[in-house]
């Protein structure tokens, strides 16, 4: 997994952050003028997260997405001051965990933000493996699953991500719905202890959020129709909680999508596995993240055109102009149209 080059480069920022205090948070507004007007600033790693809590939150938050662009990569991504900036005005952060978003616990620890009011989407998976994943267990909140879910304490030093090894969880969890049903409560829950006035305003917009991701599962079970026991290869393990939901069998080399995903060429003999799967027509179609290309996964790309497998393209941030249910909506129908041939 690509997380050797996650720490952030954050020295001196604080100071650059004192030059900053009158200006605008990414992606938001000043998150002290927002608060100051009844709205509260919620901050997150991707706009993947910062959709799920715009959904939940609707006017009453003001969202800020570190990662809000294809070209950054939250792998490697390197925090500025202006992002610590935000990360210390921030009501709510939410993040991915696991390894993934390492930048995001680190400005949450050098800005004293209150480990209460961090939602780890990881800590709150119910995917197997996960909780091994999570750098503590997670908390086991209150009956209603919702005000403290995620949160406790999170000790995540530079230290503890050294190597990374969650024994190889995915920890994309982001493709799984489940997840996602869980990190929508547990943002209701916090805005709502936050917020109590405007409790059945968060819980209103949660059940909504909730009737979308039933109807994505209600399309993830039409697609699995045709997908189980289907092989397919992919040049990293982004899409692969979705591809485990629908049935599909991923062939991919292990060898060959973790160095992908690090950033590193693959070793030749998983090189060449996964051109075989490729070229011997042993797979339907071709995974493929434009954010952890490379050579190989270029030349993975262009074997299977030429060998006229369709190429499937997923992303691990929403693309400019869509919200985390249409595009989950839109990657269910890429696969099927692949499937269809």
């Amino acid at each position: 997994m690509r997380h050797s080059r996650t720490t952030p480069v954050l020295a001196g920022l604080a100071a650059t952050a004192l030059l900053l205090s009158g200006c605008a948070a990414a992606g938001g507004g000043a998150a002290g003028e927002d608060t100051a007007q009844g709205t509260l600033s919620v901050v997150a790693s991707t706009n993947v997260y910062g959709d799920v809590a715009r959904s939940i939150g609707g006017d009453r938050v003001e969202v800020t997405s570190i990662i809000d662009r294809m070209a950054q990569d939250p792998h490697s991504y390197e925090a500025s001051a202006r992002d610590k900036l935000a990360v210390s005005k921030a009501d709510v952060v939410l993040e991915n965990g696991g390894g993934y978003d390492t930048f995001m616990h680190t400005l949450a620890d050098d800005t004293g933000v209150d480990h209460n009011n961090i939602i780890t989407a990881v800590d709150l998976s119910p995917l197997p493996g996960a909780q091994e994943a999570a750098h503590t267990p997670a908390s086991t909140g209150t009956d209603d699953g919702d005000a403290g879910a995620g949160q406790g304490d999170h000790s995540h030093g530079e230290e503890d991500h050294a190597g990374h090894d969650h024994g190889g969880f995915n920890e994309h969890v982001w493709y799984d719905l489940a997840t996602m049903a869980k990190v929508a409560d547990a943002v209701a829950g916090k805005l709502s202890a936050l917020d109590p006035d405007q409790a059945d305003t968060y819980k209103a917009n949660a059940e909504q959020f909730h009737a979308g991701l039933d109807k994505l599962s209600a399309e993830a079970d039409e697609v699995a129709g045709s997908a189980d026991g289907v092989a397919v290869a992919a040049t990293d393990p982004v899409p692969l909680h979705l591809f485990d939901a629908l049935g599909l069998e991923n062939k991919t080399p292990e060898d060959f999508m973790e160095a992908a995903e690090e950033g590193n060429d693959a070793a030749p003999q998983a090189l060449k596995e996964a051109e075989d799967l490729v070229t011997g027509g042993s797979v339907r179609f071709v995974a493929y993240n434009e954010q952890t290309e490379g050579p190989q996964t270029q030349r993975l790309r262009l074997l299977a055109e030429k060998a006229g497998i369709a190429v499937v393209n997923f992303t691990e941030t929403l693309p400019e102009g869509q919200d985390y249910l249409g595009w989950m909506s839109g990657n269910l129908h890429a696969v099927e149209k692949a499937l269809r041939g």
